[in-house]
């Protein structure tokens, strides 16, 4: 063979798919930082988008709504809430302003809450997708379970962040507009001011759990397209449909598992002493729905043709 003919020509170059992937299996299996990294540029990305300021700015404003309505319709001496209508709480919150966060998170679980969540996790995959970044993202070491997990991780924090807007801008109206002090549990016991605080806290925690199985939903759904509209839409779909059984007498054998059956759990936190049968149930359920959902968003983001 001649030199000349040992030269690769212009015909005779690698392929560009195969010069790439040959570094990246090599680095295939990343360390622990390189994961925190990728963990944290995606939190970055998240948090850093006006779609996701502007529903946490949302969520923020609905405690003030609240807070301020009661204000107003009690300012005459009424009480609220006092025909039995509103959210769980509500007929407290005069006496207490700490009643406003139960109130605030009684208020936005249902529906304002699980939205925001249906969008990040909808948009998770999908679009990247659709903005054509999930091919590069997966040259680098990622992997497609790793970059599934930290998806999902990243969805999960912002359940977390969510659930504590809403709590601390309730505590703040509630602070500002009416007393603070002892409260009364739903038993008809007296707590102290910081025991209540600490309760706040857990039921915050407790909220954002239950908002596991829309995350691992929202997700499945994002795998399942390439256009990040069409999948937030699906989720939230999903959410106001299952909300709508829910109230229908006539489903009431299958309603207990149905994700959103037992939202509003948390109020048992509120009882002295605790009642934990339906929080644990509630709990529990997530925990299904997590890992049905988890698992078939993990097979069919393993099997799926990034063409983009």
């Amino acid at each position: 063979m001649s030199r000349a003919e040992a030269v690769p020509g212009p015909d005779t170059r690698p392929d560009l798919g195969e010069a790439v992937a040959a570094p990246a299996g090599a680095t295939r299996s990343p360390g622990l930082l390189w994961t925190f990294g990728l963990f944290r540029s995606e939190l970055a990305t998240t948090f850093r988008r006006w779609r996701t300021i502007a529903l946490l700015g949302v969520l923020a404003a609905v405690p003030i709504l609240v807070g301020v309505a009661i204000r107003i319709e009690t300012s005459d001496g009424s009480a609220a809430g006092g025909g039995g209508e509103g959210p769980a709480f509500i007929s407290q919150v005069t006496n207490n302003g700490l009643f406003l966060v139960f109130t605030a998170l009684a208020a936005t679980l249902p529906f304002f809450l699980p939205m925001a969540i249906g969008v990040i996790a909808g948009d998770a995959i999908a679009g990247e997708a659709n903005a054509g970044t999930l091919r590069y993202l997966l040259v680098a070491p990622a992997g497609r379970t790793r970059l599934l997990l930290t998806k999902y991780a990243t969805t999960m924090t912002f359940c977390l962040v969510a659930t504590l807007v809403v709590a601390v801008s309730a505590l703040t109206v509630g602070a500002l507009l009416f007393p603070l002090g002892d409260l009364t549990t739903i038993s008809g016991t007296r707590i102290s001011f910081a025991e209540g605080l600490g309760r706040a806290l857990f039921i915050a925690l407790v909220v954002a759990a239950s908002l596991v199985g829309v995350a691992a939903l929202g997700l499945f759904v994002s795998t399942l397209t390439n256009s990040g509209i069409a999948a937030m839409a699906t989720t939230v779909g999903l959410l106001i449909t299952v909300q709508i059984l829910d109230q229908i007498p006539q489903l009431h054998a299958l309603q207990p598992y149905f994700f959103s059956h037992y939202w509003l759990s948390f109020a048992d936190l509120m009882r002295e002493p605790v009642y934990w049968d339906d929080l644990v149930r509630n709990l529990g359920l997530q925990g299904l729905y997590a890992a049905v959902f988890g698992s078939a968003a993990w097979a069919r983001f393993a099997a799926k043709d990034i063409t983009v």
